[in-house]
């Protein structure tokens, strides 16, 4: 996985919070948000947040006094976050890598990854960073996505992206939905010192507007794009109306409803 493939920069943060927050995110970072249980005056710390999508969902559920710490390795994720939800109350953002977190150990009560997990080069790190900042009987939520199979517009963007690319096509797309093989998790959850661990699987319907609306974020929104513009074969613009009509014939048009599954899982320390 090059750099390219990884980074959210330029217009991706915003086209991503528009198009593939309300698409993909919003109905799981609801779901993470209730499975959060934080009495007044705690803290909870949030890794990889992105835009904040997540953030606000746990603002909405949990105490007004209960501290939020909202951090991203991305500067630009951060910037949009700051720029649409700069205004939550007692929320902080802050630049952080959650492999090696800048925190107090025992600090907080909860730690939330909402579908980050995956893109972490050293998942039990990341794992035993969150274990290492929780309390005594602190909780780790968080989320990653099921496969392609149960998640049918990944496997639709990929294939109809693929064609566009003189040689290997643009990884990304594959990326979120090749981790999610739950005993190696729970494994690691267990090397990282955590237990109690629960495991849900939540599928759900997506329902969206236009057909155009979701492509423009399934390439626009990720660092395809990046990708596209380095090695693809055409330009973007044909891209997302290629897009645009492989979605309005997989999953319809005005609105496009696409099913979608996700697998949550909570652990103690």
């Amino acid at each position: 996985m090059t750099e390219t493939n990884t980074q959210f920069v330029g217009t991706i943060p915003d086209i991503y919070e528009d198009h593939l927050g309300p698409l993909l995110f919003h109905y799981y970072a609801e779901d993470l948000a209730r499975r959060v249980a934080t009495g007044n005056g705690g803290r909870v710390l949030e890794t990889a947040c992105g835009t904040g999508i997540s953030t606000k969902f746990l603002r909405e559920a949990l105490p007004d006094d209960v501290a939020i710490v909202a951090t991203d390795l991305s500067d630009a994720m951060l910037d949009v976050a700051r720029e649409r939800r700069g205004d939550l109350a007692n929320v902080t953002y802050k630049q952080a890598n959650a492999l090696e977190l800048d925190f107090e150990d025992d600090s907080f009560d909860a730690v939330v990854c909402q579908f980050g997990l995956m893109f972490f080069p050293d998942k039990l790190a990341g794992l035993k960073e969150a274990a290492r900042v929780l309390k005594p009987d602190g909780q780790l939520h968080f989320n990653v996505w099921d496969s392609m199979e149960f998640n049918p517009i990944a496997q639709v963007a990929f294939d109809t992206g693929a064609q566009f690319f003189d040689g290997e096509p643009a990884a990304f797309i594959k990326m979120p939905f090749g981790y999610h093989a739950i005993d190696p998790i729970k494994d690691l959850l267990h090397q990282a010192g955590l237990n109690n661990i629960q495991v849900n699987v939540v599928p759900t319907i997506s329902e969206r507007p236009s057909a155009h609306h979701v492509a423009e974020g399934l390439v626009a929104g990720n660092p395809t794009i990046l990708e596209l513009r380095e090695r693809g074969n055409a330009s973007v613009e044909v891209v997302i109306d290629a897009m645009t009509a492989a979605v309005s014939k997989a999953f319809g048009d005005n609105p496009v409803r696409t099913p979608l599954q996700a697998i949550v899982f909570s652990a103690s320390r």
